[in-house]
């Protein structure tokens, strides 16, 4: 009964957490970028102010069964994959549900919002949000490529599909996989940029051609809600790098409400330094034509990729 009600509690925090901290960094993406071009910009907590307003508006507009049904499918897909990814180790709030074949599921279940947001604005009618959602598929075709290689890899050379069996490895053995594999974190590292939809890979959106492309026609709740699952899926990617090559949060030997502190600032710590890679990236990076993104990641991370299964192979003595 008791692991019922710290499982209950821990997912309901676990929202909470993702959805503040996600909100959080958005806003300091925001405050940065105003101060690299020599402006003030918005207050970091703008993006919540922003929630608000979005949330008390109403929409007269309706465009079909998919227009209204893209916004939660992408909030229950980023949901539902938080629910399965650990946020600290050795905590009873935070664990979640973990499987044996958990990266394999989370493959799936990752690109599931991208496409309710293709179905809902290709309902839309709105040619910008057609143009948004066709270079989103593309983009997404060259960055998931690297990435499934990187995980793969880490599949083969640790035998195991358990996000938490890795993050165990990294607590026992000491050694971080981006030391054990480092081909595999660049290969994933790289593919992230694509993931985050930052400059130089923000051809989806992109406000002064597409007029922010599949959301073009979302407004109010609507929009709030995408929102939502957007700071949510940016807290996924970045705890799952975290856990993965980084060897997670929560390894503390202090118990109780300090260790869970200690926890979560580590993870804040860890999340922060990986966030601010696309986010400087995109900083000093003009946006990419969508030729130019899939040639992007069908180079230099695909190699990656291939000489991380390569270095697996070779970690596990069946290579030669």
């Amino acid at each position: 009964m008791n692991d019922i009600i710290f499982k209950i509690g821990g997912a309901f925090l676990t929202a909470i957490l993702a959805f503040t901290v996600g909100m959080f960094y958005a806003g300091l993406r925001r405050k940065i970028t105003a101060r690299v071009q020599n402006r003030v910009g918005p207050p970091i907590y703008q993006n919540f102010l922003d929630l608000l307003k979005l949330q008390s508006k109403r929409t007269n507009v309706a465009h079909g069964f998919m227009g209204h049904m893209a916004p939660i499918w992408i909030i229950i897909a980023a949901m539902t994959v938080l629910m399965f990814i650990p946020i600290l180790q050795n905590n009873l709030w935070f664990e979640n549900l973990t499987l044996k074949g958990d990266l394999i599921f989370l493959l799936y279940m990752m690109v599931f919002g991208s496409l309710g947001m293709a179905l809902g604005a290709g309902q839309t009618g709105n040619p910008n949000s057609a143009i948004g959602v066709s270079r989103g598929l593309s983009q997404m075709v060259g960055f998931e490529i690297p990435f499934v290689m990187a995980l793969v890899a880490l599949m083969l050379q640790f035998k195991t599909t358990s996000i938490a069996d890795l993050m165990h490895f990294q607590f026992t053995s000491g050694h971080w996989i981006i030391l054990e594999n480092p081909f595999a974190f660049l290969a994933a590292l790289l593919s992230s940029l694509g993931m985050f939809r930052y400059s130089p890979f923000d051809i989806v959106g992109a406000p002064a051609e597409l007029a922010s492309g599949p959301m073009s026609e979302f407004g109010g709740k609507y929009l709030g809600t995408m929102m939502t699952g957007g700071a949510v899926f940016a807290f996924i990617k970045l705890v799952l790098f975290v856990d993965l090559f980084l060897g997670g949060a929560g390894n503390n030997s202090v118990e109780g409400i300090m260790g869970t502190g200690l926890g979560l600032l580590e993870l804040l710590l860890k999340t922060f330094l990986f966030y601010m890679i696309p986010v400087f990236v995109g900083l000093v990076s003009p946006r990419y034509r969508t030729e130019q993104a899939i040639q992007f990641f069908w180079k230099w991370p695909s190699v990656f990729g291939i000489l991380a299964i390569l270095w697996a192979l070779y970690k596990n003595g069946t290579l030669l």
